[in-house]
């Protein structure tokens, strides 16, 4: 990743705290919500996306709907890109917001809400409002310490409209790990950003941990819960020493856990566990699975 962000430019974009650059690649990762990740990317190759630089010549206009005013007055927008209507029909031909050929009117509401946001509560400086919101957030002696500070983004950021809680997580995992390994509050804080999918989920359901734990429950909000998927993630990352695997990176690591379980599962990674090799009405019968003997192997739908 680290590589990555450093042929992409966006190391020096942390560097020089350059929100325009940060946000245009932000605004491509929360793209990746409702589709698979093939399909957003092939619209966004054949369409191109939406740039900071875009949307602060269009507000720059002064737009007369009067949602577009600053991030608090940005609510319940209802722009649909199929019927062309929003809540504020006497302004939508002279609105902005619906002429970026996003692939929905939700990602385009996503965009002004974000740039609102980066502009009005950020100050224009994403990278000194996480350092910021990090250092405020950051008492070693207070009790959970790693959910005050993974929090202390995620909370204000998932107000965003129409920002999921994975996908968030994803993006933010991957800026602080990567972005600036002096940061050791990035550091720290990014490690600690666990992203549940539904292999994740389905992954934690079949081997029987959900079940053992007495913390069974479907797919959704309840994955983030104290007795969620991501709570079990994080509790085990405490007893694992991830140095062994990454000498480099922090003890504590409950992002490379969850990165670790998805890759056991996803048909791009080791191709095991999911739904291609298994039929959910029934226990799994995969005998060569390394895990076969230590697994509870709990069907994922009941009949």
């Amino acid at each position: 990743m680290r590589r990555d962000f450093a042929r992409s430019g966006l190391s020096k974009a942390v560097a020089r705290h350059d929100t325009p650059a940060l946000f245009d690649w932000l605004i491509r990762i929360l793209s990746l919500q409702g589709v698979s990740d093939a399909i957003a990317w092939r619209y966004i190759d054949q369409h191109g996306s939406v740039s900071f630089s875009d949307l602060e010549t269009t507000l720059a206009a002064a737009p007369s709907c009067p949602k577009l005013t600053s991030y608090w007055h940005f609510d319940a927008c209802r722009f649909t890109k199929q019927t062309f209507l929003c809540s504020e029909p006497s302004h939508i031909e002279a609105c902005p917001l619906p002429y970026h050929d996003l692939r929905n009117g939700r990602l385009n509401q996503t965009a002004y809400s974000l740039f609102l946001f980066v502009r009005d509560v950020c100050g224009g400086d994403l990278v000194g409002w996480i350092d910021a919101r990090l250092a405020a957030a950051d008492q070693l002696e207070a009790p959970n310490h790693r959910a005050r500070m993974r929090q202390a983004l995620l909370e204000p950021l998932t107000c965003v409209y129409g920002i999921s809680f994975k996908v968030l997580s994803m993006a933010l995992a991957d800026l602080l790990l990567a972005g600036d390994p002096g940061r050791k509050r990035w550091i720290e804080t990014g490690a600690s950003m666990i992203a549940i999918d539904t292999l994740v989920h389905n992954w934690l359901h079949r081997t029987g941990c959900l079940q053992a734990l007495g913390a069974e429950h479907a797919y959704g909000p309840g994955c983030y819960g104290p007795e969620g998927c991501s709570a079990i993630i994080e509790a085990a990352a405490y007893a694992i020493d991830a140095r062994q695997f990454y000498p480099e990176g922090p003890a504590i690591f409950p992002r490379l856990v969850q990165k670790a379980i998805w890759l056991f599962c996803t048909e791009g990674g080791l191709d095991v566990c999911n739904g291609n090799r298994i039929d959910d009405r029934f226990a799994c019968g995969q005998v060569s699975c390394p895990l076969f003997s230590r697994c509870d192997r709990v069907p994922l739908k009941a009949e």
